[in-house]
């Protein structure tokens, strides 16, 4: 059931998001595991597309916040206003009252900002004046951020980015795929034909379902080596959190899960390996002189620490 729904799923993001198969399924299996996206990218690649399809194939609520410079906090948590007629303050809800949050251009407001998503993407409430509202279930935040214009940007810091399970850049498409995507946006918008396969009630029972399947002490042991290596690189100053550590576990289920079993398997862990933990490093100044950047790091470890036979 698992497998047939994943596969209509990706079948309808696919009409709208082109040529880019492996960043639908790791999108996909982000949500199974109960994360957050943030998709890392240079403009008019289809971040913004991916997400929208994602919401429509789902049958998830959204909501959508193109981040400037004077996005409030409230603006994402809702605030509480007077009601003259009850006496009484009444809580409005913000951009986060929703299923599926696209944060678009997430680097381009304040601090303050930005920190407003902190609760929302950890606990999936929201405190305003002191009542905490529940957010429905599931919640899934996918943010965007353009990685080379810096000019008005504010780079998120380690603690919020530590809240996103995985990273992705999803790069050109080929030119097959460019054809593709310039034929289908003749006459209509591609997102028109996406349609609804699923809903949300479905995603929370897979999500459910993840708990169950099995990860052996070996492979578990094998995740925890990979991560442990980077706190002790001597080009890392910051290595992976335990938080880091959940999230590789996480992905490497539903990996699986989309593989249609039920079992981890070493290749599960080393498929998301680099999309889970590369935006959690800090680099040392080191790294930068010598060319290495933390997806090369990781790759070097991912080498060099073998699974349990």
């Amino acid at each position: 059931m698992i497998i047939e729904q994943s596969a209509k799923i990706i079948s309808e993001v696919n009409k709208a998001f082109i040529g880019k198969n492996d960043i639908v399924e790791k999108v996909l299996m982000t949500i199974y595991a109960g994360g957050h996206v943030l998709l890392e990218d240079c403009p008019g690649v289809g971040k913004t597309t991916l997400a929208m399809a994602f919401s429509k194939a789902l049958g998830l609520s959204c909501k959508r916040v193109q981040f400037t410079t004077d996005t409030l906090p409230s603006d994402i948590t809702g605030f509480s206003m007077y009601n003259r007629q009850t006496n009484e303050f009444e809580y409005r809800e913000g951009a986060a009252s929703c299923q599926l949050l696209l944060a678009d251009e997430i680097n381009r407001t304040s601090p303050k900002t930005q920190s407003a998503l902190l609760e929302v993407m950890e606990e999936h409430t929201i405190t305003v004046d002191g009542q905490t509202h529940t957010l429905p279930d599931p919640f899934i935040c996918i943010a965007t951020q353009n990685p080379l214009g810096s000019a008005g940007t504010q780079p998120l810091p380690e603690s919020q980015l530590d809240r996103f399970m995985v990273c992705l850049s999803i790069g050109y498409p080929s030119v097959e795929s460019q054809m593709k995507i310039i034929n289908a946006q003749r006459g209509s918008n591609p997102l028109d034909s996406v349609m609804t396969v699923t809903n949300a009630q479905n995603i929370i029972e897979v999500q459910n379902y993840l708990s169950a399947v099995n990860m052996t002490d070996e492979v578990l042991k094998y995740a925890i080596l990979l991560c442990e290596e980077t706190r002790h690189h001597p080009l890392i100053d910051l290595g992976i959190s335990p938080r880091g550590v959940a999230a590789l576990v996480k992905m490497a289920k539903a990996s699986a899960v989309l593989k249609d079993r039920n079992y981890v398997v070493p290749q599960d862990v080393q498929n998301v390996f680099l999309d889970v933990c590369a935006h959690r490093l800090v680099l040392r100044p080191q790294a930068r002189v010598e060319g290495e950047n933390a997806r090369d790091i990781l790759k070097e470890i991912a080498g060099r620490v073998k699974p349990e036979r």
